[in-house]
């Protein structure tokens, strides 16, 4: 699979609203079929701040993604609203979703 994480670092001024400007942008990306996972999490520490952990199926998935008409929309609607380029790790990994963290494996979970 190909995982993704990046960092966006959004205006002050827009920052709340930030799920709600990325919204469209996010449904239609989740509803790609070779998408595995596509989440956005605020920073604890800075509010400005929102993470994006996505995932897809094959290089196959990831292109059709980045050629995607929502894509490209997101590409013009999402930037005015940034303060900074995001930052992003992309990697292909040999698994198809989510290990246990063993190091912190609770008792009785299946």
């Amino acid at each position: 699979m190909i995982f993704i994480t990046a960092k966006f670092r959004i205006r002050p001024e827009y920052a709340d609203r930030w799920p709600e400007i990325a919204g469209p942008f996010t449904e239609a990306t989740r509803g790609e079929p070779g998408c595995l996972w596509f989440e956005w999490s605020r920073s604890v520490d800075d509010p400005a701040e929102y993470v994006l952990v996505e995932a897809f199926r094959d290089d196959a998935a990831g292109a059709a993604h980045v050629q995607s008409e929502h894509f490209a929309s997101a590409r013009k609607a999402l930037p005015p609203h940034l303060a900074a380029t995001p930052r992003i790790v992309n990697v292909t990994v040999p698994q198809d979703g989510w290990s246990l963290l063993g190091e912190m494996a609770v008792q009785g979970q299946d």
